[in-house]
């Protein structure tokens, strides 16, 4: 064994909460080792040169709750000083229904309200209503439960405050109104088709379907939260945000290593002491902390795990799989509707049931005839994306199954062995082509270059998408809030571990994916204190 390097805290995964919790630590004087197995760090963001001259984020390209959580709010005045910059437009989100109506909506709520009241009076109201609960009476013990630390005081304080306030019957309606599905709760507050295909698609950003448990919250709040702050990305590409995280950890004595994969995490007794990197040491004087898949981290990293523990790990569930489609255009598209192309995130459906029918498509292991399409135009709010008169699309699906057994359509070829393969992959990105043809038309003849990225691409790029899974675990209650990664395990569970001064973060962990940053957050809070 060579000689060991030694730092305060090693941290193993350069994703967005490990960068957080390395950046946090280093701005409090501690010496911080990052370890990446890939050849760049960042994780799930990614920048690349697809075709000469645009600025493709290969992986996440959004980052509205990254700018509204406690990281940035800490983190936001040295990241400016490392030169990142988060821009946004006037538009925050919108509809095209393929052969039906679209809608564009204002980074502004009461514009919502006006629009949908334009459209069916009392709808908008009906919107503003939910967003000024979400905002106000909900907000404390919402965002307190998502982000804060789910077994530890000030947890408690708040169930007790929030007690005291609402009595038993309010806190079991919070809880009631908290489990119900997206469906459900839209077609008792909801009157039209357009305002549940508007909201419906957002809930898919969970990892949820409409139909599932949980997912009248988050689409909810998600919806309520995009529209009040819009869609923010990074000036330049995602990837400004891995430059400037790495400048504030080195300028501070630490180190981002790529190509630098953890092999096993060393222990002595109950404590964790360092990782192996093939045959050199990282020791640790104060934290270890992993970003990994329950998995990896007790199937892999560790040794002697108790049976209990490690069957655990191995039953925790993944989600359906993603996949993400780059066009490069010669012009902007077309749009039907031509406010659409003012706005950062336009989502294509016909309603919201043909969100749950996809969903259950892809569940069942079949890819879906009509998917709903996430498609982002960061040259709308960022022009040095693509050369001057260009554009680009970010194509997001994710309702596909991550194994294979057929096509609803019956028009794409399956191999028989189910994995995703290179044909299949150009059948389906051919079929999402021919679907936003029918709201921008023309758009074959814009395109200077196409990529693709399916779910197994996905997994081969980050190895927590496991099966492309885009969020590191499906959200249903079982495995999300305290329940994240898992139940029933004292010392492991929200982050924590049997092992002393070891910590695991990333999406698998308690609040879960959406690149916030709130996991390494709140692990480096819990170092801090010691």
């Amino acid at each position: 064994m060579s000689d060991a390097h030694s730092a305060d805290v090693v941290i193993v995964g350069s994703g967005m909460n490990s960068l957080t919790c390395a950046a946090l630590l280093a701005q409090r004087g501690l010496s911080v080792t990052v370890l990446e197995r890939n050849a760049v760090a960042g994780g799930c963001i990614r920048t690349q040169e697809l075709f000469p001259g645009f600025t493709h984020d290969v992986l996440s390209s959004w980052y509205p709750l990254f700018m509204g959580g406690a990281s940035y709010a800490t983190l936001a005045e040295p990241l400016a000083k490392a030169g990142l910059e988060f821009v946004k437009g006037e538009y925050s989100t919108g509809l095209a229904i393929p052969g039906g109506p679209s809608l564009a909506l204002r980074q502004d709520m009461d514009d919502t309200v006006r629009r949908f009241n334009d459209l069916m009076p009392g709808e908008g109201d009906a919107l503003g209503a939910m967003a000024a609960r979400m905002f106000g009476p909900d907000a404390g013990l919402v965002f307190g439960l998502l982000g804060g630390e789910p077994y530890r005081w000030p947890m408690a304080k708040l169930a007790f405050g929030a007690w005291r306030e609402r009595g038993l019957d309010g806190l079991m309606s919070f809880g009631s109104q908290a489990l119900e599905s997206f469906r459900r709760w839209a077609m008792r507050e909801l009157r039209s088709d357009l305002a549940r295909a508007m909201i419906a698609p957002w809930v898919l950003h969970s990892g949820l379907g409409p139909d599932e448990a949980s997912s009248a919250l988050i689409g909810k709040l998600t919806f309520s939260a995009v529209v009040s702050g819009g869609m923010p990305v990074v000036k330049g590409g995602s990837y400004q945000i891995v430059k400037a995280f790495t400048r504030i950890i080195e300028e501070a004595g630490g180190a981002v290593l790529t190509n630098s994969h953890v092999d096993r995490v060393l222990v002595e007794g109950n404590k964790a002491t360092g990782v192996c990197v093939g045959t050199q040491r990282y020791l640790a004087r104060r934290a270890v902390v992993c970003n990994v898949t329950p998995g990896q981290l007790y199937g892999d990293l560790l040794p002697e795990v108790e049976p209990e523990l490690l069957k655990s790990a191995q039953d925790y569930h993944y989600g359906r799989g993603g996949m993400q489609i780059h066009f490069a255009l010669n012009s902007p598209p077309d749009w039907l509707d031509p406010e659409l192309r003012h706005v950062p995130m336009v989502h294509v459906t016909e309603s919201m049931e043909q969100v749950c029918s996809s969903v259950v498509t892809a569940s069942n292991g079949y890819l879906p005839a009509k998917p709903t399409l996430a498609v982002g135009q960061p040259v709308a709010v960022d022009v040095t994306r693509a050369p001057e008169g260009h554009w680009i699309l970010w194509v997001q699906m994710q309702e596909l199954p991550r194994h294979i057994k057929g096509d609803e359509a019956g028009e794409i070829p399956v191999p028989a062995d189910g994995r995703w393969n290179e044909a299949v992959r150009e059948a389906m990105a051919d079929r999402v082509q021919a679907r936003l043809e029918t709201v921008m038309p023309g758009l074959a003849a814009k395109i200077i270059g196409r990529r693709s990225v399916s779910p197994a691409d996905l997994e081969a790029l980050n190895m927590n998408l496991v099966g492309g899974d885009p969020y590191s675990g499906v959200c249903s209650p079982d495995q999300f809030f305290f329940m994240r990664p898992f139940a029933g395990h004292k010392n492991a569970r929200s982050g924590t571990t049997p092992w002393r001064n070891l910590h695991q973060i990333g999406a698998s962990v308690h609040p879960g994916p959406g690149l916030g940053g709130q996991s390494g957050y709140l692990a480096a809070q819990r170092i801090l204190k010691g």
